[in-house]
């Protein structure tokens, strides 16, 4: 029998991760117009967090109403690389085999046990997407000025969302305002309605996303930037799969949460019309609090479009423990084991990991379905590799091999970015607070009586 996972990883972040209420007794006092740790702004899905930062503001998340403050990095995250080529080279397949690039020069400061040092605080927040746009084509690099162009668009985004609100401005219609023509995807798909998030209330990355200095047009690193063509038989599951309620379903903008493995709502139910649904489990996982829309936690990780894309990495003998801010996940990884043969699909899947010099090796299989990425779960075996390359920068490699999916392994990369000094995560209470889960699910029952009354005082139609 393979060795099974024991309960350690929350003991062990337990005991190294500082108190919260610590954490904020020492948080400044935020003043812009109103004093933010006590503002309290019911939503549809909201949770309030205090976010620590030279420019301060709040972060609004999920389904529920939590308050609590959060770690980001600064708008000009990751700018410092070095200035690309203008000529961008095309992008090639990547290779199970290939290891990471980094500077010979630099070497991980050691651990305790005499491991890399990867415990700092991480950020994956980007406005590059996982997959590439497809005007591209194989460009894996921006050039300068498409990346000057991009990076002050999301500067004038922040002035917009900055401007005070008209209070004589009329109240929204039902169903929401219009979202506005260019409109970033991300955006369009949490705002243009009632309750909808505007540019004050997310974090998703003001920079393009750069890997060995180059601002890349993509996460996967395939010939053209997206996820290879997949074998017939698969391609039919996938869309069997996706099609039953969304968990795995991939259909999206394509950012590294929405459109990669991203939960989708599940289907219409109840009598009543409009996106009702009869039971809670009925509702996509991030609704739920069970762990976060998009794929934060992964395999692979990927940053989701919105806000708190925040990690640290937790590091024993062995065991390393990824923290997720976003809905306080935890990833376990078990060094030198085997996985598990108990047929168990634990949220994440089952990893195990080693060192390879500089480089963390994790290996994830028995990934569940509600978790598929585009569309591949029960044969798919990811692997990653976590390789710190300087003191602020941690390379990232992902290899997603199906071979019921896929003819052969493909996958990305990325490199976190250290969070400034002083800055960390703390706890994302999800469920405090949470009645719009009880709310939405009575309104839907208010729906259905409805619509029998209706269909009961309708006469009935006798045929001859």
């Amino acid at each position: 029998m393979g060795s099974n996972p024991t309960p350690s990883a929350m003991e062990m972040q337990a005991q190294v991760a500082p108190s919260y209420a610590n954490m904020r007794s020492r948080l400044p006092v935020l003043s812009i117009g109103v004093n933010l740790s006590l503002m309290r702004r019911p939503m549809r899905a909201l949770h309030v967090r205090e976010e620590v930062m030279k420019r301060a503001f709040v972060v609004a998340i999920g389904t529920a109403l939590c308050v609590g403050p959060i770690a980001v990095s600064p708008l000009q995250a990751q700018t410092a690389a070095r200035t690309p080529a203008a000529k961008a080279p095309v992008a090639k397949a990547p290779s199970a085999k290939a290891g990471p690039a980094r500077s010979s020069s630099y070497r991980a400061p050691r651990n305790t046990f005499g491991q890399p040092d990867l415990g700092a605080y991480w950020t994956n927040a980007s406005i590059t997407n996982e997959t590439r746009p497809a005007g591209l084509g194989d460009r894996l690099v921006y050039t300068p000025e498409e990346v000057r162009r991009l990076e002050n668009e999301v500067q004038v985004e922040v002035e917009v969302g900055n401007r005070p609100t008209d209070p004589n401005a009329p109240t929204f219609q039902k169903g929401g305002q219009a979202v506005e023509p260019g409109t970033r995807a991300q955006f369009a798909g949490a705002g243009g309605g009632v309750g909808g998030y505007n540019r004050g209330w997310i974090d998703p990355g003001a920079a393009v996303m750069r890997v060995h200095g180059e601002p890349r047009t993509s996460y996967l690193t395939t010939p053209n930037g997206r996820p290879p063509a997949r074998k017939t038989a698969a391609a039919a599951q996938a869309r069997g799969l996706n099609a039953q309620g969304g968990e795995g379903d991939d259909a999206g903008p394509g950012r590294g949460g929405r459109g990669a493995g991203a939960p989708a709502a599940a289907p219409a139910r109840g009598g009543g019309g409009g996106n009702t649904r009869a039971n809670p489990e009925e509702w996509p996982l991030g609704e739920r609090c069970i762990v976060s829309f998009g794929r934060n936690g992964g395999p692979p990780m990927l940053s989701n479009g919105f806000y708190n894309n925040n990690y640290n990495f937790v590091q024993s003998r062995d065991t390393v423990a990824i923290w997720v801010e976003m809905v306080h996940d935890v990833r376990t990884v078990r060094l030198n084991a085997k996985h598990r043969t108990d047929g168990v699909r634990p949220w994440f899947g089952d990893s195990i990991g080693h060192w390879e010099g500089e480089t963390l090796v994790v290996e994830t299989t028995n990934i569940p379905q509600a978790q598929a990425y585009n569309g591949s779960w029960q044969n798919l075996t990811i692997t990653e590799k976590f390789t710190r390359v300087a003191a602020n920068r941690l390379f990232y490699q992902y290899i997603i091999n199906d071979p019921t999916a896929w003819d052969q392994p493909w996958g990305g990369e990325y490199e976190f970015d250290a969070l400034p000094a002083g800055q960390h995560l703390y706890e994302y209470a999800c469920h405090e607070g949470n009645y719009a889960m009880e709310n939405m699910l009575a309104g839907a029952r208010a729906e259905d009586a409805a619509a029998r009354t209706r269909a009961s005082a309708t006469p009935a139609t006798t045929t001859r």
